[in-house]
């Protein structure tokens, strides 16, 4: 009998109720994922309990305090998750609490200090009742759920173990394992249309509008907005070497300690930026456009416009406050001013925020949904353990084991660059003003 248009059977589990937990920043489609996740233990019977806000409830568990339903935790059912899948925002919120951020070694697992807020996090998670746990999140939470399932592997024989998957989010699109993250292409979407507003803008008063869209590590997300929203130049991390690249000395001013430091030259970037303005306006008749930079310029920017920057709990720098756009639209400015002796209107623009939890477009709500069905799947049907859910060709499952993400003696994940030279960093280089460089 064909069981084509069959459900998939329920299937036999040692899981009675799972944990799904969200950390780090926003993404389209996140309920999605979370979403279906969810539905898809329900049907096999599996109770689903979503931890609210992170891991921030969790670190705090303790004799002073209980996990409580409303504020650290909730139950979720089949009425809860109704018409959830493409509802902007996260329906169980998120946090950046980084409960593995005192381990950057293996043997730090055995340290009972270093360790002590993932044995926090376990015992919370013990007291909830919860068998398995889902990590959606982005490199850093991969991290997280990483050193948890290695914690596990220090807990006295015959302690209960808590099976972890990891989903894989990022706008930014920078991870290794997937070709493309959920939220991606809503982002891409959403910025390109602002860049498309902002070039009309442009037109309109003969200005330059120098747009900083996210993207930390990565131009992937820099990149595909400015080919979708037609930027005129777009430039990111992977694109500062050559003459573009420099390095530093840096003293710290508490050890004495001398480093060197890799930077971008700053003068010679702001240099390829007016020679773009400059052929436009000399050579193709158009005195204004819009320059895409990636936001994680601003970590290779020189020591000087960094330095008392606040970070956060990974260690990343605070680029919200630095205003990368702004420093680059002065200079710009000033440069442009130099070599032409005219004045040009130079605005800069940060973008980003506003495309995390706009409503997903079809592709990525069907990639996220999928890897939530994938986190089910990994769990109950292949009984699996350390591993994130991947996805490939028309939508395939894959599972990639976290030793293969995770650097074993560092702890840390490997960035996914734009791989200079490759055709999509090519697509760039075609589309976007030439310059004789």
């Amino acid at each position: 009998m064909s069981t084509t248009l069959s459900r998939p059977p329920q299937m036999e589990s040692n899981i009675r109720r799972v944990g799904i937990l969200f950390a780090g920043g926003p993404a389209p489609a996140a309920n999605a994922v979370i979403s279906t996740a969810a539905c898809s233990f329900l049907r096999n019977n599996i109770e689903v309990m979503g931890i609210l806000h992170g891991y921030s409830g969790l670190v705090k568990f303790g004799p002073e305090y209980a996990l409580r339903e409303g504020r650290d935790f909730l139950q979720i059912d089949h009425t809860f998750l109704k018409r959830t899948r493409n509802k902007p925002g996260i329906m169980i919120g998120t946090a950046r609490t980084n409960p593995g951020k005192q381990i950057s070694d293996p043997d730090h697992l055995r340290d009972a200090e270093r360790s002590a807020q993932l044995r926090t996090v376990y015992d919370a998670l013990r007291s909830l009742q919860i068998d398995a746990l889902i990590s959606i999140g982005g490199d850093d939470t991969l991290k997280t759920a990483n050193k948890f399932r290695l914690f596990q592997d220090t807990l006295p024989e015959g302690s209960v173990r808590i099976p972890v998957v990891h989903l894989p989010k990022t706008i930014d699109n920078d991870y290794m394992g997937i070709d493309f993250t959920f939220g991606y292409f809503t982002a891409v979407e959403f910025l390109a249309e602002e860049i498309r507003n902002l070039l009309a803008d442009s037109e309109a008063n003969r200005s330059y509008f120098i747009a900083e869209t996210m993207g930390r590590s990565a131009g992937w997300l820099s990149y595909g907005a400015a080919i979708a929203g037609e930027a005129s130049l777009v430039i990111s991390v992977e694109d500062i070497t050559g003459k573009f690249e420099s390095s530093e000395e840096v003293t710290d001013r508490t050890t004495g300690k001398t480093t060197i430091r890799r930077v971008m030259d700053f003068q010679e970037v702001i240099n390829r930026i007016v020679a773009t303005i400059r052929v436009r306006e000399e050579a193709e008749g158009k005195g204004y456009g819009v320059i895409c930079l990636a936001e994680g310029l601003a970590e290779l920017l020189p020591h000087k416009h960094i330095e008392g920057v606040p970070r956060d709990e990974h260690g990343h720098i605070a680029i919200s406050q630095l205003n990368l756009s702004r420093l680059f639209s002065q200079r710009v400015a000033e440069e442009y001013q130099r070599q032409t002796g005219r004045q040009k209107k130079i605005t800069g623009l940060q973008l980003g925020y506003e495309s995390r939890c706009a409503r997903p477009q079809a592709f990525d709500v069907m990639l996220g949904s999928q890897l939530g069905v994938g986190a089910y799947r990994a769990l109950v049907e292949k009984r699996l353990d350390g591993v994130m859910v991947s996805i490939s060709g028309q939508l395939d499952l894959n599972y990639v084991p976290f030793s293969q993400l995770v650097d074993p003696e560092t702890l840390v994940t490997v960035v996914r660059y734009i791989e200079p030279g490759s055709d999509f960093h090519r697509l760039a280089r075609f589309l976007e003003t030439y310059v004789n460089d």
